[in-house]
């Protein structure tokens, strides 16, 4: 579901790993990572719709890699707690570690992973222009690093294993030093095996408050939401891919929802309250779009930067990254939900449907906010500044694209019923999946068996092979295609490492309210135009931030060299 609004294309744009298998699939798998002694974990089919019945010929089907799951001995690992606020000057240093926690979701309790035994990890507030040091420790049995998104800081300490760093093994520690130049809302997670380590907790929120006086306009109270989702049945946490990721055609969806870690989130405020929230998706793969049960809504900013003017909305599309700030006015009393509104779609019956799900539950008592900010609220800011900042890359809007990509999909081996099944799926494709609508086919998919592909029309090269080169001021024009012809085309949030970039275009179409982006989706047969701004020396990376999709293949890297002398 599209808001119906002249935002939206804006909005859309802008270990104790005890990996444990039957026999069976330990030596159908012998040469993948050894399986411990404990064979007590056996795949278990997805939890799935009854309208979305399970395709013949697959009903005994497992997806042809080890089930894992976290150190099941809950009685050993100790309770996480909410996250923590955490203010640091200039020069502070934080020490955060990676561990097994015990997280109560609802009814059930689970093993999973948290930064300093928190849900979400620490919430960490900086002035614009202040360097942190982080020491970071990992007690987990898997590698890992930690990737402070969106954040233009020295390339050394971006978190990429094998790029900008070894991944950091059980046992030892990382000393990042984190810079914060851009005013804004970004975070943290892992850039190892994301598919499980940032769907098990490994992620957390950093807000940077900006040098200039009343940077965005009045608020009562300020909301950081993180949104998130998981896929639970009856009998717990459904199990990850040990070698590599299930869920590789679509992304893992969850079917549990969660805000700030609970199912339950909720608040009260006056009325007359106006409430901003920071909202950032954490999700593998579920794009949200965010309603505010009926409450007037105003965009005001997004990943690096705010809009050139202030918008009113119905909802918030947010794709798996992506970061927007909105104020929302909650005028009378009463209760307001804070939902997620889509246009669900049922691929065996070639339906669509709306779909409501409840992320948290906002309730305007009788008591009047003071002061009163409704006529601020209603005032539609245009920000000069950031004009004034775009103006410069402006000559670069209708000039011929530097790089073309075009993002496609492989498949190999996947079971025949599978591959029927999609050639009839794929006669039509919706330009957004927001649901998953093939539970069944998706989660039997791994990332040996499917390969999502970023291609350089000049070239041809693909992914990893792509290494472009920049130099330090360049602009970069960069034309990305998103083929609807492939064997299952699928919306793409685009994610830059280390530099800030514009969507100038998206089909052809002038996108006249910018913003500073580090991320971006794309639908499924558009043509998006990005401009980056390569401000950041260093090897960076290029990649859909769905996270299985990472994992399966989708990311390249390019370099952009230092001044003359600084090499």
């Amino acid at each position: 579901m599209y808001p119906a609004n002249n935002i939206s294309r804006c909005l859309l744009v802008a270990g104790a790993w005890l990996s444990v298998a039957t026999q069976a699939q330990a030596q159908h798998h012998h040469h993948h990572a050894p399986v411990p002694a404990d064979d007590t974990l056996v795949w278990r089919m997805p939890p799935m719709d009854m309208s979305m019945p399970m395709m013949p010929g697959l009903e005994t089907s497992v997806p042809p890699v080890l089930p894992a799951l976290p150190g099941t001995d809950a009685a050993t690992i100790p309770p996480a707690r909410p996250s923590e606020i955490v203010a640091l000057a200039d020069g502070d240093t934080l020490r955060l570690e990676a561990t097994l926690v015990r997280r109560q979701i609802g009814d059930g309790s689970f093993v999973m992973y948290g930064y300093n035994q928190q849900y979400p990890g620490p919430l960490i507030h900086v002035d614009q222009g202040a360097t942190v040091i982080i020491i970071f420790s990992n007690e987990l049995e898997e590698p890992t690093t930690v990737h402070w998104h969106g954040l233009r800081l020295d390339n050394r300490f971006d978190g990429i294993a094998g790029l900008t760093q070894a991944p950091v093994q059980r046992g030892e520690s990382f000393t990042y030093e984190v810079y914060f130049p851009d005013a804004g809302l970004y975070w943290y997670h892992p850039h190892v095996r994301e598919d499980r380590q940032q769907d098990l907790g490994l992620y957390g929120n950093m807000v940077v408050d900006a040098h200039q006086e009343g940077y965005f306009g009045p608020a009562h109270t300020e909301e950081t939401l993180i949104l998130d989702d998981l896929l639970i049945d009856e009998h717990g946490l459904l199990p990850w891919g040990m070698e590599a990721p299930t869920h590789a055609l679509m992304g893992r969806f969850g079917n549990v929802f969660l805000v700030n870690g609970i199912t339950d989130y909720a608040r009260s405020v006056p009325r007359g309250s106006v409430v901003r929230y920071l909202l950032t998706n954490v999700a593998n793969a579920r794009t949200f779009n965010v309603t505010f049960g009926g409450a007037p809504v105003k965009v005001v900013a997004s990943d690096v930067s705010r809009f050139e003017r202030e918008v009113m909305v119905e909802s918030v599309p947010i794709a798996p990254a992506e970061r927007y700030v909105v104020d929302v006015l909650y005028e009378h009393p009463g209760t307001y939900p804070i939902t997620n509104a889509i246009q669900a779609i049922n691929h065996f019956r070639g339906e669509f449907y709306p779909r409501i799900d409840t992320l948290a539950m906002v309730t305007a008592t009788e008591e009047l906010a003071e002061p009163d900010y409704s006529a601020s609220f209603a005032a539609l800011r245009t920000n000069a500044e950031v004009t004034a900042d775009i103006d410069a890359f402006r000559p670069h809007f209708d000039r011929a694209p530097d790089k073309e990509l075009t993002l496609t999909v492989e498949v190999q081996d996947l079971p025949v019923p599978i591959m029927m099944a999609m050639e009839i799926d794929t006669l039509y494709v919706p330009p957004m999946e927001w649901n998953d609508a093939m539970p069944m086919m998706n989660w039997l998919s791994t990332g040996h068996q499917v390969t999502w592909v970023l291609e350089e029309v000049t070239t041809g090269k693909r992914n990893m092979d792509i290494h472009w080169d920049f130099r330090l001021g360049d602009v970069a024009k960069v034309r990305i295609f998103n083929n609807p012809w492939s064997f299952h085309p699928m919306n793409h949030p685009i994610h830059v490492h280390g530099q800030r970039f514009l969507v100038t275009e998206m089909d052809g179409i002038p996108n006249t309210n910018m913003v500073w982006k580090d991320t971006a989706v794309l639908p499924v047969g558009s043509t998006m135009d990005i401009l980056i701004e390569m401000s950041n020396p260093g090897h960076w990376m290029i990649h859909c931030h769905i996270a299985e999709h990472l994992s399966a293949g989708m990311m390249l890297s390019f370099l952009v060299h230092p001044p003359e002398g600084d090499q």
